[in-house]
């Protein structure tokens, strides 16, 4: 899983379920003990009582990493539903046995049962303000700072997924040509190369466009591969046509366009799935 896809909200239900499995450690009840005698064997966490253990500890760590995955994997389900909304369910159960079994306790409550119930109250509301506040929508790290651009052709440096410059929003005008090798539009030709529409130029040769425009790129044989980053998530669908996505783009991260289908762009990911992007308003050119 690419760690630049996960959200704020990710991060806030990810640090809940670290909390709420240490505290599965720690103390369930508060014990008076008399002066003079030693406690210690008394003391009891989760971990001595399983059924405790596997209702709120383990339910809600086990509910952060569906909610996580579901998001990162979306359309994978589980009984007919999709595995966030299984991890949600989750974390809302520990909550609740949380609550219950705070409420019921014969003695005062310890470390483990206070700082878990803190720790699954914010697990839940985690898990269900995530997709819904904006804030929280954000990406929990920012886009990776484009780099100095090679030779053209050349692989950019540093990895799969960095663009060599930053870009514009596709099919927009304005702004310069990329520098840093012969090939890019408006950039100065070599001495000698044909130029089109003199004899021995290529049939595909065209005059650079005025401006420093980014053109919009062409279907069929004209397409050349470019690197994108979406300003929003956005699903990535099968090539087959099938509704079910089989991944989402996040923003902060580039991704290859290999091919134009119609209005969209058949896109790579990280780990090499391809599908079809459908909706390209607003995607940002690398």
């Amino acid at each position: 899983m690419n760690i630049r896809s996960l959200t704020r909200g990710d991060g806030v239900v990810i640090g809940a379920a670290v909390v709420l499995f240490i505290a599965s450690f720690l103390d369930l009840a508060s014990i008076d003990c008399p002066s003079g005698i030693d406690c210690s064997d008394y003391g009891t966490n989760a971990w001595d009582s399983l059924g405790l253990l596997m209702s709120m500890f383990l339910a809600g760590v086990i509910g952060a990493a569906l909610v996580v995955v579901g998001r990162a994997l979306p359309g994978r389900k589980v009984a007919g539903l999709d595995l966030g909304q299984f991890g949600v369910a989750f974390c809302v159960f520990a909550l609740w046995t949380a609550f219950w079994t705070i409420i019921d306790m014969p003695s005062d409550a310890g470390a483990g049962m206070i700082l878990g119930l803190l720790a699954a109250i914010v697990l839940a509301a985690g898990a269900i303000a995530a997709p819904l506040v904006p804030a929280l929508k954000a990406p929990l790290m920012g886009a990776p700072r484009p780099q100095v651009p090679g030779p053209y052709g050349g692989q950019p440096q540093g990895g799969y997924g960095y663009p060599g410059a930053q870009g514009q929003p596709y099919g927009t005008q304005g702004g310069q040509p990329p520098q840093g090798g012969y090939g890019y539009p408006g950039a100065p030709q070599p001495q000698g190369a044909s130029q089109a529409g003199q004899p021995g130029a290529p049939a595909d040769a065209g005059q650079a466009p005025q401006g420093g425009a980014t053109p919009a790129p062409a279907p069929g044989g004209d397409f050349s591969p470019f690197w994108f980053a979406v300003p929003v998530a956005r699903p990535l669908y099968p090539e087959d046509g099938s509704p079910t996505p089989l991944a989402e783009l996040a923003p902060g991260t580039w991704y290859l366009a290999v091919e134009q289908r119609g209005s969209g762009l058949i896109a790579q990911t990280q780990d090499g799935r391809r599908g079809v992007l459908q909706d390209t308003t607003g995607i940002q050119r690398g």
